[in-house]
C-alpha cells in the first residue's frame, strides 16, 4: 500500500445522526477510518460514542446519514455485513466462549472443514498458533479453555480473531478496561500490531494515557456532536479533557 492510498478513508461516515425517542445520541456526526491508522474515539458517557460505533459495525442503523467503504456508498444492514466488508468489532465483554478452547474462539463461527462435513481441528489449532505467534500473544496451550486465561491473554485471543479473519478496520471498546499496567501495555501493543498490519484501528477509551501512547488522530464527542479532531502530535491531554468536559466553550 502506497503513502497516498494510506491516507484515503477505508470507512466514512458523513452527517450520521440517531435518535432513541426523544434522546438523541448523535446529531450530523462526520467520521473517518483509514488503514494503517489508530484512530481514539472519545468523549464523557452519553456523548454517543458507542452508539456511532454500533451504526459503524452494523448493529444499529442510522436515522439519516451515508456511509461509504473504499469510497463506495453502502448500507451496513447487519454485523454479518459489516464482516463480509472487512470491518470487525471486539467488544468488551470480547464475546469469547469460557467453556472451549482457543483455537475454537478463535474460529467461533468460521470453522474449517474437511470434506464440507467434519471441523479440521488441526488446521484450527496450527492457524491459531501461527496468529498468536505473530501478535506475540502466549498461552499456555492453544488447547487451553479460555476460562483459565488472564484478561491480557483474553484480549490477545478476542484481537486474534479479528486478524485472522483478516478485517480492515477494527473497533475496539475500552480494550484496556478492568486490566492492570502489565496487561495493558500488552493489549495496547497488540493494537499497535494491527496497525503494523496494515488495519485501521478505532478505539473507544476514557484513558488519556493509553490514547496518547498509540492514537494518530482523537475524535472529541459532546452530547452526540463531534467537538473536535486533533491529530495527537498537535494537541495535549488538557486540551482533550477541556473538549470532552466543555471547557473549550465556556
Amino acid at each position: 500500500m502506497t503513502e497516498e492510498q494510506a491516507r484515503i478513508p477505508f470507512l466514512t461516515g458523513h452527517g450520521i445522526s440517531k435518535s432513541f425517542g426523544n434522546v438523541r445520541a448523535l446529531q450530523n456526526v462526520n467520521i473517518e477510518i483509514r488503514e494503517t491508522e489508530i484512530l481514539a474515539i472519545v468523549g464523557d458517557n452519553g456523548a454517543g460514542k458507542s452508539t456511532l460505533t454500533k451504526i459503524l459495525t452494523g448493529i444499529c442503523q442510522p436515522d439519516q446519514g451515508d456511509l461509504s467503504v473504499a469510497g463506495e456508498r453502502t448500507r451496513i444492514g447487519s454485523p454479518l455485513k459489516a464482516r463480509e466488508l472487512g470491518i470487525g468489532v471486539v467488544l468488551q465483554d470480547l464475546a469469547l466462549v469460557d467453556c472451549r478452547d482457543v483455537a475454537s474462539n478463535l474460529f467461533l463461527g468460521c470453522e474449517p472443514t474437511r470434506w464440507g462435513i467434519f471441523v479440521n481441528r488441526q488446521q484450527m489449532r496450527r492457524e491459531a498458533e501461527r496468529v498468536l505467534g505473530q501478535l506475540e500473544v502466549h498461552v499456555p496451550s492453544v488447547a487451553t479453555e479460555v476460562r483459565w486465561l488472564s484478561g491480557g491473554q483474553r484480549q490477545g485471543v478476542a484481537i486474534g480473531r479479528v486478524m485472522l479473519r483478516r478485517h480492515r478496520v477494527v473497533f475496539m471498546d475500552e480494550p484496556t478496561a478492568a486490566l492492570g499496567v502489565k496487561e495493558s501495555r500488552r493489549v495496547l501493543d497488540l493494537i499497535l500490531r494491527l496497525k503494523s498490519a496494515g488495519a485501521g484501528v478505532a478505539i473507544i477509551s476514557h484513558d488519556m494515557q493509553h490514547v496518547f501512547s498509540v492514537a494518530d488522530r482523537i475524535l472529541v464527542l459532546r452530547q452526540g456532536k463531534v467537538v473536535g479532531e486533533r491529530d495527537r502530535t498537535s494537541t495535549t491531554p488538557q486540551e482533550i479533557v477541556e473538549m470532552i468536559v466543555g471547557a473549550h466553550v465556556l
